[in-house]
């Protein structure tokens, strides 16, 4: 049996809205879009996220625009445990929240898009390329991986289609048992 792996998007769930993190002196980041990169950061000294929109607050969240997973100890527990050469935990203050929070940067991209298994692939115009990602895909609907192009990891970013945080069968089961999740999963390996 292979391995499944899935893309972490917002749930239709009851919950807060946070906006994306930024300096805790206040501002925003030179690079709103740095938790996305799957790159190792540099410290980014002390970091915020207020609320956009008070809801239930959740032990997993993605941020905003820029869509930063954004979670609690006992998620990040999950990712230290299960994949801690895959992330990096980021310690985040949220506006009315006493415990602690982290964001959850995936420090590798893996270039494993099954492009023949994806239902449509919507690439840059050749006359219009993105100046921001060349080579990189506009959107994908129905996106499907090649399991065995993951190079063993369990949480990752996609290379040309960075927006995916794709986590393993394991980390997601993993959140599942958490409970109290502001994401959904939606499966991109094939079932046979």
């Amino acid at each position: 049996m292979g391995r499944h792996f899935y893309w972490v998007g917002i749930a239709d769930v009851p919950q807060w809205v946070i906006r994306t993190p930024g300096p805790a002196v206040g501002g925003t980041f030179d690079e709103p879009w740095m938790f996305g990169d799957g790159r190792i950061l540099p410290n980014p000294g002390p970091i915020k996220a207020d609320v956009a929109h008070q809801g239930k607050s959740r032990a997993f969240v993605l941020s905003g625009i820029e869509q930063a997973p954004i979670a609690s100890e006992l998620v990040a527990n999950v990712f230290r445990t299960l994949a801690p050469g895959d992330v990096q935990l980021l310690p985040v203050s949220i506006e009315g929240e006493a415990d602690p929070f982290f964001v959850v940067n995936a420090t590798k991209t893996v270039d494993c898009i099954d492009e023949a298994r994806c239902r449509e692939v919507q690439h840059y115009d050749e006359d219009a390329p993105s100046p921001d990602y060349p080579g990189e895909y506009r959107w994908i609907y129905g996106l499907r991986i090649d399991p065995a192009k993951t190079e063993g990891a369990h949480v990752f970013r996609l290379k040309k289609f960075k927006v995916a945080f794709i986590v393993s069968e394991d980390v997601k089961n993993a959140l599942e048992s958490v409970g109290n999740l502001g994401v959904s999963f939606e499966r991109v390996t094939d079932t046979g």
